[in-house]
């Protein structure tokens, strides 16, 4: 059974169940379904098949998912595509895939008309958002049924591409396959034992592997409800956990860090909230803590992943929160982990490896580029790029992306180590550390650090700290404090634009 299959077996045995709320908009499994084949039915009758890639250019919303579903239900494979790229990125992205057809919502009108013309492959388009337009998602999703074929899918078949977000170079378009997306509902389905009776709230982009991976395709897996928001607003957010009675939600530790600092979670009736998810960065101890504190009867728990296994790895559950705090835990269901030295042997306990990943979730490949397919898999093993190490209880700690590694003067630092300890200092919002060229040692550390709201901390405060925690090669050489760090749509920091700050000056 594919999710297409799942989505199907839910609307047989609670038709009336609340599948998705957004805005206040409420939408029952049986509508949801209803809509869905709407709109698979208008691309058969177009003529596409299970060769023919529909792209998504949508904010978070109903039609996000509903676009997404009539994908599956009518076989094709469906493209989100990163609404915070620039209009080349998402050009590149549509002409090297070779998309058919195009559903993006009337904000983006200025980006799809610019880059319109140089788009040899698109067929057809379809808009959300308009009042009055041709082909518009609300029109057909709210009109006539259509008969709908149901396409033969085998295992392998390419169900979503996600392109990866380019901070290692040109995008890359990961391919996965209706094995990998129904594997990876079951295996986050089991780990947050989501059932029929959560209320999953999303503020994170569902373009993004994680949002439509780790908390969509799982929850309607179980049954549960989705509580979509178009992106995260503190008071916003709040508002909505109250109103709608959310039982898990996910954040990035920056959201988390900010929420702590808002004055109304602390008065805000939550009764239903049992899981808070985190994930895309480490959560500094004190901050765990505080989120504790707060909710004392709410289970924390850590993902890690990346879009190459659907994503999933590894979690830390509850029980570990507060005690093996940086850790992202042990292999999930059905996954095997296992941290290996430049021969593809396995490090030992406490040595720092690559970090490999197998299951029935790894990716199929990526899309036209065999070369870089050959290179990250290998047997069966998803070659991660993460480097970490377990430990004596067999939890995993993630120490650094291998081309994040500074070597200053022949020593290994690990940007994470220092960046662990700028969490610590209570003024510091969020922090990164980058390598920046040293005419005699090769490179060093540079920090780069985000206060808090109505706080100050200086560079000297902030290198004193440093020189109290580590070792002395450790320190950084630099401090820079900026407004924000930026980040991709995931949360990660893009260290990228970082060094090419360095690299202007």
């Amino acid at each position: 059974m594919f999710i297409r299959d799942h989505l199907e077996k839910m609307v047989e045995t609670q038709p009336n169940a609340m599948i998705s709320s957004y805005l206040g908009r409420e939408t029952t499994y049986q509508q949801f379904y209803k809509q869905a084949k709407r709109l698979a039915g208008y691309f058969q009758e177009k003529g596409y098949g299970k060769d023919d890639i529909i792209a998504l250019v949508l904010p978070n919303s109903d039609y996000f998912l509903v676009s997404y579903y009539a994908c599956q239900i009518g076989g094709f494979p469906v493209l989100p595509i990163n609404t915070k790229l620039a209009p080349r990125e998402i050009d590149y992205i549509l002409n090297h895939s070779e998309a058919k057809a195009i559903i993006y919502d009337q904000r983006f009108e200025e980006t799809i008309n610019t880059i319109m013309p140089k788009l040899t492959a698109i067929e057809d388009t379809l808009t959300t958002g308009y009042d009055n337009s041709n082909n518009r998602v609300e029109d057909i999703i709210s009109g006539q049924d259509r008969t709908v074929e149901k396409v033969e899918a085998e295992d392998d078949d390419t169900a979503v591409i996600f392109y990866t977000s380019g901070t290692t170079g040109r995008p890359k378009g990961v391919m996965l396959t209706n094995k990998n997306v129904v594997s990876i509902g079951q295996i986050w389905k089991e780990s947050m034992e989501i059932t029929n009776n959560d209320r999953m709230h999303i503020v994170a982009p569902l373009f993004h592997c994680a949002a439509s991976h780790v908390f969509t395709v799982p929850t309607i897996y179980a049954g549960g409800a989705l509580i979509i928001e178009e992106g995260f607003s503190p008071e916003q957010t709040i508002k909505t956990m109250e109103k709608e009675k959310v039982t898990i939600f996910f954040g990035v530790p920056a959201m988390y860090s900010i929420l702590l600092t808002t004055p109304s979670l602390q008065k805000a009736a939550l009764p239903k909230l049992r899981l808070l998810t985190y994930g895309a960065a480490p959560m500094p101890y004190e901050l765990v803590k505080r989120v504790k504190e707060i909710f004392p009867k709410v289970k924390v728990q850590n993902l890690y992943g990346q879009t190459e296994n659907s994503p999933g790895a590894t979690t830390l559950k509850d029980h570990h929160a507060l005690t093996k705090v940086g850790s992202v835990g042990e292999a999930l269901p059905q996954c095997e982990v296992r941290v290996v030295d430049g021969n593809g042997e396995d490090a030992a306990v406490g040595d720092v490896g690559e970090i490999i990943v197998k299951g029935p979730h790894v990716m199929k490949g990526y899309l036209k580029n065999e070369e870089a397919t050959r290179a990250t898999i290998k047997e069966g093993w998803l070659y991660s790029g993460d480097l970490g190490r377990f430990d004596e209880d067999g939890l995993l700690y993630i120490v650094d992306r291998k081309k994040d590694m500074i070597i200053r003067g022949g020593e290994n630092i690990y940007p994470v180590e220092i960046e662990e300890v700028l969490y610590e200092i209570p003024e510091v919002l969020e922090a990164a550390i980058i390598g920046v060229p040293h005419e005699v040692l090769g490179e060093v550390p540079k920090a780069y650090v985000a206060k808090k709201k109505d706080m100050q901390i200086d560079e000297s405060a902030i290198l004193a700290y440093c020189q109290s925690r580590l070792a002395k090669y450790k320190v950084p050489q630099e401090v820079e404090i900026v407004e924000a760090l930026p980040r991709n749509a995931s949360g990660k920091v893009l260290k990228t634009e970082l060094r090419s700050l360095v690299e202007k000056k």
